[in-house]
């Protein structure tokens, strides 16, 4: 099992995408959140351009709306002992032609993310948010389209949920499907229960 503190250390530190082709278009700088207690893991898409700029995750009205989501303030939220944070791509990478984010970098995952899984034993809940996660970690139990997948939410649980971005971009598709209401019910109850049993157990 790798030591979660040099992996993240090796993780911060990395400047592979700096050196491939076509290289980042930005200095390389990996975010990542995680310790030994965190209990639920988010694995969204990769790091937006204010996150890049501040090194701090979901510090955005994206974050805001996922907070809403979880029921949880920030503190609670940023409390890695409760949420680790480990996006498919830990860079920024870029914008595309319409003003959008482009996709994670596809050198990051086979990289990173099997290490991560291996040095969070304790994970108890992974939220898999978009459909990089969702094709990532899901393979073939993944639907053609991330709203079917999401729709069949309970099918992948207790353990797993996976859910559309939180950015305002996805406004019209929550309006769209009222349904989604049912999961972030479930999924306020599921992260109180965590991190109220948590707290219970701390010393």
């Amino acid at each position: 099992m790798p030591k979660l503190d040099e992996l993240l250390k090796d993780i911060r530190s990395c400047t592979h995408c700096a050196h491939s082709n076509p290289p980042l278009p930005v200095t390389p700088n990996p975010i990542i959140r995680a310790n030994q207690k965190s209990k639920i893991r988010i694995i969204s898409q990769a790091p937006g351009i204010l996150a890049h700029n501040i090194s701090m995750p979901f510090n955005d009205p994206s974050g805001r709306r996922l907070r809403d989501w979880l029921g949880v303030n920030e503190d609670t939220f940023y409390n890695v002992d409760n949420f680790s944070i480990t996006p498919i791509g830990f860079c920024f990478p870029g914008n595309d032609t319409s003003g959008g984010d482009l996709p994670p970098r596809i050198e990051c995952a086979p990289l990173w993310q099997d290490k991560v899984t291996t040095a969070l034993p304790g994970t108890q809940l992974t939220l898999l948010i978009g459909q990089y996660a969702q094709r990532r970690y899901l393979g073939q139990q993944a639907h053609k389209t991330l709203t079917e997948t999401v729709a069949q939410w309970r099918d992948y649980g207790p353990n797993i949920i996976p859910m559309p971005h939180p950015s305002w971009r996805n406004n019209a598709w929550i309006k769209r499907h009222d349904w989604f209401d049912d999961l972030l019910t479930h999924l306020k109850v599921r992260v109180q229960d965590i991190i109220t049993e948590a707290s219970h157990r701390a010393p």
